[in-house]
């Protein structure tokens, strides 16, 4: 008798960030090993310190099929998963580095520029997981998407020096057509700017009008990328999916973690500079082995705890 579907729980404090870490590991462990993914929402558990430091587990939803794996994001959901590490069989998973010792959990998956020990229990990431699947093909239409973050610890945000490369890009670029979108940190005088180049060639998007699948969509309809680098988590999207990417020029800050991580994935070809930017629009950028950390976390998970699940 075939053995039941291993059963993931997905700890999530509902923040877009770690729901999407969660959504892209969730998605290739059910793909790859077959196995049923519950999200459980830790800001509706109030686990007080003791019981996690003891592992005593809260009253938890009794529709909930038993976990064999739990895997938690956000400093908001640390208390819940370390109050169900001696659940029998389930081993928990933290993503990214946590505020406790990695040894109370059975495993943790976090990026490379966090500069954690290597440690059997532990796999380090470039950049941040996320929920992007590699595109088969790239459009071959001159189709530019432009992604703006905002001010950031880790870089020296100049509003001039953001917009004077993307009007360069247009300048050099007129055959192409543009899509361009802030977010949510991204400083309003910039978004006005920014409105002020929407012509039939250029649309710019309203970033609080986007939804959950614009951005896959839209990398889906592009054939060059370029992101502030401020935006690590943009910056892994756009690599992941394929489409070549380039980051726009802006001072480090010394000694930032996440400028740091930026400069690996240069380095290692995932990304271009922005004094490469004739090799992306040309997409020809240097072969580089894709990048899909979510798959590759995946992977991992299933070789170290669910074997079953990988016949």
């Amino acid at each position: 008798m075939a053995s039941p579907a291993p059963v993931v729980w997905l700890l999530t404090d509902k923040k877009p960030g770690h729901r999407n870490q969660l959504k892209g590991l969730g998605n290739r462990l059910r793909v790859l090993a077959g196995v049923g993914v519950c999200e459980v929402d830790a800001t509706e558990h109030v686990v007080p310190l003791w019981r996690a430091l003891l592992g005593l587990a809260p009253a938890m939803d009794s529709t909930l099929p038993p976990p064999d794996l739990i895997i938690a994001a956000g400093s908001g959901t640390h208390r819940l998963l370390l109050s169900l590490r001696r659940r029998s069989k389930a081993k928990t998973v933290v993503l990214m580095k946590p505020g406790f010792p990695i040894g109370w959990v059975d495993a943790a998956i976090i990026p490379e520029h966090d500069a954690v020990a290597p440690a059997r229990h532990i796999l380090t990431t470039e950049g941040v997981i996320n929920a992007i699947t590699p595109l088969a093909r790239i459009t071959d239409k001159p189709e530019g998407l432009i992604l703006t973050g905002g001010p950031s610890p880790h870089f020296d945000w100049d509003d001039d020096v953001v917009l004077e490369q993307i009007s360069q890009l247009m300048g050099r670029y007129p055959e192409w057509r543009w899509t361009i979108s802030g977010s949510r940190r991204t400083p309003a005088a910039v978004l006005e700017k920014l409105q002020e180049l929407a012509g039939p060639k250029v649309t710019v998007v309203d970033p609080e009008r986007t939804h959950s699948s614009w951005l896959p969509h839209q990398l889906a309809a592009s054939r060059a990328v370029w992101v502030t680098p401020d935006s690590g988590s943009m910056v892994c999207e756009a690599a992941t999916s394929g489409v070549p990417t380039g980051v726009f020029e802006l001072a480090p800050r010394h000694n930032s973690r996440v400028a740091r991580g930026m400069a690996s994935l240069v380095e290692k070809g995932y990304v271009a500079r922005w004094s490469d930017h004739a090799s992306v629009m040309a997409g020809k950028l240097p072969e580089s082995p894709g990048l899909w950390e979510a798959d590759r976390a995946a992977r991992w998970l299933i070789s170290h705890f669910l074997k079953r699940g990988n016949h």
